[in-house]
Order: structure tokens, then sequence, then C-alpha cells
């Protein structure tokens, strides 16, 4: 049995995986606890897990000033706003960065003295690394994107457009130094605290390059096959799926819509598009009624909902990806890495709708891989044609066999994949 502190921060998308890794964890004989925000102590807590908590939760983490009238969740992927602030990519900056500050502070509180391992998302591990450096506790990583610079596809934050090998392998390793600067500040105050000499984070960084340690990634070969170029030890395990009670049924009203009809579309953005509900919510119908398709609008940060519920439409809250997706025609979203994966899960067609960050990277996997219409950004919702493009994009999810044969057999071998497996594996070699 080893104790286990995992760690991660950010949206829904960059914590539920964990509670399906921390599950199997515990499963397994070891004592996990998982470190995230306050928001999501009820999921941490029904995996089974010990919750510890970590400050700068980014539903609250704007300024009051910077706030819409009305608006609560203003919404921020890890350490990125959802939306740029006033002032463009230098407030942005200086607002990710003060995110980060405070997420240090709380790290640090997290790791207790009895800790004997530490698995650490993306957004937390250049702080964890600080941590394991002062502590002598053993760490892991455990990204959900692919962040080691390639030369096969540019870094998933620049849009998704391959700039060539060299191109794209540049670009990857400034895209490393960027991070770098963003935890600058944090590293600096959080090494004074735990008494290590000063390093930036850049150094720190290159020094565990240079010991070449194991990093496991959280996502599919399915739709990203391991670079030939990566290093030993970088390695695709496939992905890590929410945690999902064995008795969880879907909510009533749910299971008796689906009943009183065919399959629906289901339209959701997560964690993306806060304050724009009322134009989003209108748009989503008027192109489901064009495609002659029954709809399911997922609330999410967003708010979507329909003026009132007939037999076509239904407004829902959280459900799991797992039980939902199944059941759909097709799914419309924003195309988080976990929200991509769930819909090829389910062997369902997807009509991407990136917003930001690397969405746009896995709605062209999906379109390549032939389980996706053409993307459509999130931008061009705005413009005169949104919702013809849209009630299209529809229809053909609805009814093209190939895209559904194709996300079949995505999901055929997502299937033969145990992503948890491997940490669990991998676990067992590092543990004291």
């Amino acid at each position: 049995m080893t104790r286990i502190l995992i760690t991660a921060a950010g949206s829904y998308g960059d914590i539920a995986p964990y509670t399906g890794v921390g599950a199997r964890l515990r499963a397994a004989g070891h004592e996990v606890a998982l470190a995230t925000h306050d928001a999501y102590a009820p999921l941490v807590r029904a995996a089974g897990l010990e919750f510890r908590s970590l400050p700068a939760d980014p539903r609250t983490a704007r300024p009051a000033a910077d706030q819409e009238p009305g608006q609560e969740e203003p919404g921020q992927e890890g350490p990125a706003p959802r939306k740029p602030p006033a002032g463009g990519n230098r407030a942005l900056m200086r607002q990710a960065a003060a995110f980060i500050h405070r997420l240090g502070d709380g790290l640090a509180e997290a790791a207790r003295p009895d800790t004997e391992l530490l698995l650490l998302s993306t957004t937390t591990a250049p702080l964890g690394r600080q941590i394991a450096e002062a502590t002598g506790i053993p760490s892991l990583d455990l990204p959900l994107v692919p962040n080691a610079p390639t030369g096969d596809f540019a870094p998933v934050v620049s849009g998704g457009r391959s700039l060539g090998r060299w191109g794209n392998r540049t670009a990857g390793r400034l895209a490393l130094r960027v991070i770098d600067r963003l935890y600058a500040e944090a590293t600096r105050d959080l090494r004074a605290r735990l008494g290590l000499p000063p390093a930036s984070p850049r150094t720190v960084r290159r020094r565990t390059e240079a010991a070449a340690p194991p990093v496991l990634y959280g996502f599919s070969e399915v739709l990203v096959p391991r670079p030939a170029d990566w290093r030993p030890g970088l390695e695709v395990v496939g992905n890590w799926w929410p945690h999902l009670s064995p008795d969880a049924q879907l909510p009533s009203v749910v299971a008796d819509f689906l009943a009183s009809g065919p399959p629906p579309v289901l339209i959701g953005f997560g964690s993306m598009a806060s304050g724009e509900g009322e134009r989003l919510s209108s748009l989503a119908v008027r192109a489901l009624r064009r495609a002659k398709v029954r709809g399911i609008l997922q609330s999410g940060w967003a708010h979507l909902a329909t003026e009132r519920e007939d037999d076509d439409l239904l407004t829902i809250g959280e459900v799991p990806h797992a039980l939902l997706h199944p059941r759909m025609a097709a799914v419309v979203h924003h195309c988080g890495a976990g929200t991509a994966a769930a819909g090829l899960r389910a062997g369902v067609p997807t009509v991407p709708v990136p917003v930001t960050a690397d969405q746009p990277f896995w709605a062209a996997r999906l379109a390549a891989l032939g389980a996706a219409t053409a993307p459509i950004p999130f931008a061009d919702l705005a413009s005169p044609d949104a919702e013809s493009r849209l009630a299209e994009a529809l229809t053909r999810a609805t009814t093209d066999p190939a895209l559904r044969a194709h996300a079949a057999r995505a999901a055929d071998r997502l299937a033969a994949e145990d992503g948890a497996g491997a940490v669990v594996a991998a676990v067992g070699r590092l543990a004291p």
C-alpha cells in the first residue's frame, strides 16, 4: 500500500479523468487523495478518494471588476481564461500567473508529510516538481494532452495547423518557454517557501528532461499516435475515464425523454462560452428544428436552456458522458480532450465547435479520423450563416452512415485500451 496524492487543477475536464485513475489505484490497495478545487469535492469523494482543497477555482478566479453584470462563472481553462480580459494577451498572462501563484501555496499544503508518491497533472506538474525536490517524494507526470515537442504536429494550443517538422518542433520548444514564464513568479516564491535554492522553471524543467523520467499520457493513439521522435519513457497509454458508480443511472427525466422518440442530438459547451447562453441556446434550437432532429441542451457554464420544454427538446445539467453519449444520434461540443474522447468512446458522430486552447487540435483529429463533420469554429457561430451551417452539420452527422461507422470502429479500439491500468502498473514500479 502506497499513500498517493494526485493533484489536478482547472475545469471539470481537467479533474474528472483523475477520479477514474484514483479509483483504480484504490482498488489496487493504495491509499489515494486527490487535491483539487472545492467545487469538485463531491466528484472526488464519490470515487472513494480523500479530498484535499486547492485554491483558485477557475470559475471564481477572475477579479470582480472584470466580470460582466450577473456573471458568476467567468470561465477559465486551467490557468487560461475563457475570454481574453480587457488589455489583451498581456492581461491574460497576468491573470493566468495569478491563478498559478495561488495554486502553488495550495499544493504545498496538500502534500502532507506522509505522502509517498505524487501524481501530477499538466497544470500542477511545474509546481509539483518543486515539492518533489524539496521533500524527496517521487513523482509521475500524467498529462491529458501531448505537450512534448515533436515534428509530427505543432503544439496543441496553436490551432492544429502543421508548420512542417522543423517548425512544429521549434514551436513546441517555444510553447514550453511560454509556460516557464507563466510559472516563474509562483516557482520563485514556492522554492523560497520550501527552502530550496533559487532556480527558474526552465532550469528545473531541463533538469527533469535530462533525467528522462517516465511520463504517461492519458489519451489514445486512436486520435494521436505516439510521435516517433519522442524520447523513450514518453508513453501514450489510453484515456482515463471519470469514475462512474456501477449502479449509476440516467435521471428519470432524461430516460423518459429518450424513450419518447428517436435518439436526439446533444449540444453542450462544457466550461466554455460563459455568458453567451441566451444567444447560443436560440441558435441551437433553430438549427435543431431546421435539421428536423430532437435535441438535448446541456447547460454547462454557458447556461444553455430552451425557452420551453416540448416533446423534441430537453435541457439538462451535469450527466455523465458514459451514460448519455451512447444514447445520442450525434454530439455537438467544444472538443475538449475528455469530451472528444467520450463521444468517440460512445461510437457516435461529433459536430466539433472548438473554442480555444487545445480544442481545434482535437476537432481536427476527430475530423481526420472520419468520425466528425468539418469543425465549425466557435467564433463562426456569430456569423449570419451560423444557423444554416450548424443545421447542415447536424443533418450530416445524423444521416451519414460513414461517420457512424468510423466512430464505431474507433470505439471498438478504445474499448480494448486500459489507460488506468497502465498507471497502476507504473505506480507499482515507482512506489517505495
